[in-house]
């Protein structure tokens, strides 16, 4: 690789997107992962991509639309989920469809060449400028700071929502808030990552760091260490490859999530043979400093 490439300053923006994004995919990650809201979180991510691409056909840019066609899903699934006759599953089915149905009727309607909206497919997160290093710092930092001053109450509703809401804590609420903070962060990461790709980056950080603590602190800073390594490991090999960085982003963050399965301590298999290498580590050392006290 030419290391040379780090002094440019499109290098420092990818750079920066990676490191901002991955918290920011990583901490929703966590709430999508514990909370077992797989199927929503797919479904705002589509959303965003569908009202990114309304955006660029109407002129209007990609990232205000993305905002609030995601808002608009996580309002609209949140209530629906919770009182809707049907199950969840079909609630968030038939808005998943329609959302991928408007992102290519938005794509088959525009005209003249289609590379900014082909672009939100795997995104391009070399040519991320400085607006974009903004946003997401913005929405990184609110994340940041709802997580430090609600974090007992997020954690609440995490371990069990009835639960939660049968001692006093807003439990509606902070669910409906996770909603709203997956959509942000999908809008905000979507140029950087792509629209087909984003919510690997989101889902498989965090379900590496669930593999291997119980602690929900250490999960969250374990997936921000996955996502942001991932986004700064897959855009170098995606320089020294030439290929597009946002797949090799999530490829990388899909080998974090093999590797943390296979050597988790929740699995019986990876905890039994972590406890003999321990032992075995253990027992060579000892042997090593008996020998070397008896040597004269």
């Amino acid at each position: 690789m030419d290391w040379s490439l780090l002094q440019y300053g499109f290098m420092h923006k990818a750079l920066l997107a990676g490191l901002l994004g991955g918290i920011a995919c990583a901490l929703t990650g966590v709430l999508v992962v514990t909370m077992r809201i797989s199927a929503i979180g797919i479904c705002v991510a589509h959303a965003a991509f569908a009202g990114a691409l309304l955006g660029i056909l109407l002129g209007a840019g990609p990232l205000g639309p993305a905002f609030l066609t995601s808002f608009l899903v996580a309002g609209i699934l949140g209530p629906l989920t919770d009182k809707a006759d049907v199950a969840p599953d079909t609630v968030v089915g038939i808005l998943f469809s329609t959302m991928l149905g408007l992102a290519f009727l938005f794509l088959g309607l525009m005209t003249g060449p289609r590379t900014e909206a082909l672009d939100l497919f795997w995104g391009s997160i070399l040519t991320a400028t400085w607006f974009d290093i903004k946003v997401l710092a913005a929405v990184t930092a609110a994340l940041l700071l709802g997580l430090a001053l609600f974090f007992k109450e997020i954690q609440a509703v995490l371990c069990h929502r009835a639960v939660a809401l049968a001692v006093g804590v807003p439990a509606t609420l902070v669910y409906y808030a996770m909603l709203f903070s997956v959509g942000a962060a999908v809008a905000a990461s979507l140029r950087s990552i792509g629209g087909l790709l984003i919510y690997g980056l989101i889902i498989n950080p965090a379900a590496a760091a669930y593999q291997l603590s119980y602690s929900l602190k250490r999960i969250f800073v374990l997936a921000c260490l996955f996502a942001v390594g991932s986004s700064w490991g897959g855009l170098l090999l995606a320089t020294v490859l030439d290929v597009p960085a946002g797949a090799m982003i999530v490829l990388l963050s899909t080998g974090i999530f093999v590797a943390a399965t296979l050597l988790s301590p929740k699995s019986p298999r990876a905890a039994s043979f972590l406890h003999r290498l321990q032992t075995a580590f253990s027992g060579r050392v000892s042997a090593r400093d008996k020998a070397r006290e008896n040597t004269p």
